[in-house]
């Protein structure tokens, strides 16, 4: 295991791919998978942070209660209306039905999202990445906790994914007590590389990246400001947009946690050390990527 400070200086040594004059396709396309009738927003500030990362377009897939005023909030999105169950979440059959057609024309895959750590959110993880394992993917939110169950799967990506757990969903992927991962956030991201076979992004004050050949990185954070409601679907989105545009899985999370870590840094210092709104934070993206 090798233990590197994430600096800006580090991260010029592994650069994102520079876009070229052409056209959105070539910047390629995100398809964020999430959302509910209680939590519609969350895929809303996933896919405007993977555009402002630079990708190039971007599908939204959310229960069709919610879906025409969701894409006339990100008109620059399609979005897709999914039949829902009676708890308002999407209903898995018609998830089936429809979106592995849409995912195998998409670059990079975003689950989770407003999705309740549930049997709907196993069952659309366990779908997608049965029906395009090709795929940059990025496992976030409700899917993260059934991942375990789920961990040949994972592993069939080949390093193509990216989870991104905070605490309580790290201990309930490795079925540990919260505390365990809390006095050792390292040890429980390794273990979970090793388990799935994924770069891991593991949350907190400060974050620790893994890939799954137990290289870490870490961030010592941007600040309280960035715990707040939604900044996590903020930077799943940074990383689905990242791997969309070209970025192997380690570099993309990687930059993903220094580019929504600055974003905090610097709404701290304009708006103050908390109080700013995670639809705020993907805002700040494309200047620190041009200054970058």
């Amino acid at each position: 295991m090798i233990e590197n400070h994430l600096t800006l200086d580090r991260l010029r040594q592994s650069p994102l791919p520079v876009p070229e004059e052409g056209s959105k396709e070539q910047r390629g396309t995100v398809l964020v998978v999430g959302g509910s009738a209680e939590v519609p927003g969350a895929p809303l500030l996933a896919g405007t942070a993977a555009l402002r990362s630079g990708a190039g377009r971007l599908r939204i897939a959310t229960v069709g209660s919610v879906a025409a005023a969701l894409a006339v909030a990100v008109p620059e999105a399609r979005v897709i209306g999914l039949a829902e169950t009676g708890e308002g979440a999407i209903d898995p059959a018609d998830a089936q039905a429809r979106l592995p057609a849409v995912a195998g024309r998409c670059d990079a895959l975003l689950v989770g999202p407003g999705l309740s750590a549930d049997a709907v959110a196993a069952a659309l993880s366990r779908m997608l990445l049965a029906a395009h394992p090709k795929a940059a993917l990025v496992l976030d939110a409700g899917v993260i906790a059934g991942l375990g169950a789920q961990a040949e799967g994972v592993r069939s990506c080949g390093g193509r994914a990216v989870i991104t757990p905070h605490t309580g969903e790290m201990a309930r992927l490795l079925d540990i007590d919260r505390g365990a991962v809390e006095a050792d956030p390292l040890a429980a991201a390794l273990r979970a590389a090793g388990l799935l076979g994924c770069v891991v992004i593991m949350k907190g004050a400060k974050s620790w990246i893994v890939d799954p050949r137990g290289t870490a990185w870490l961030y010592e954070g941007g600040g309280v400001g960035l715990a707040t409601s939604g900044s996590g679907d903020v930077l799943a989105g940074v990383v689905a947009g990242l791997l969309a545009r070209g970025a192997e899985p380690a570099t993309a999370a990687a930059w993903g946690v220094y580019l929504h870590g600055q974003a905090g840094r610097r709404l701290a210092e304009r708006v103050g050390p908390v109080g700013f709104l995670a639809r705020e934070i993907a805002d700040e993206i494309p200047a620190i990527l041009r200054e970058a």
